[in-house]
């Protein structure tokens, strides 16, 4: 059975999207792993460098709470609630900040209507 140059093409790029994005999520991991390891200086947790990201940049309505799940932290603009899973929120290491900052970089953007923010928020809904 033959398909037309259009499909092919069309089952091509899903294909190479589907492989990169398995390359990507490989590395993701491969990352998190190796600086899981790696303890922060000052012994912080990820809720205690969310919480002082937050406070350092004057956002006081914004919770900081535990999720369940493996790298499924987010920041809700809806519940103003920036979510860390339990290796984050508890963790002290590099890796733990680094994720902990950037969820709660979100927040920030929300806090000051960031534009692009606005948008992504739009789209996650329908991504999901």
């Amino acid at each position: 059975m033959f398909f037309s140059l259009d499909y092919q093409i069309y089952m091509f790029i899903g294909l190479a999207l589907g492989g990169v994005g398995m390359l990507v999520q490989g590395r993701l991991r491969s990352k998190f792993e190796q600086y899981s390891k790696v303890p922060i200086s000052k012994g912080w947790t990820g809720k205690q460098v969310a919480e002082a990201m937050l406070k350092y940049y004057g956002i006081y309505d914004v919770q900081v709470l535990p999720s369940d799940g493996f790298l499924s932290d987010h920041y809700n603009p809806g519940s103003k609630t920036v979510n860390l899973s339990s290796a984050i929120y508890g963790g002290s290491s590099v890796m733990a900040a680094a994720v902990a900052a950037h969820e709660c970089g979100h927040a920030v953007q929300h806090a000051q209507a960031y534009a692009a923010l606005t948008m992504r928020s739009a789209i996650v809904p329908v991504v999901n």
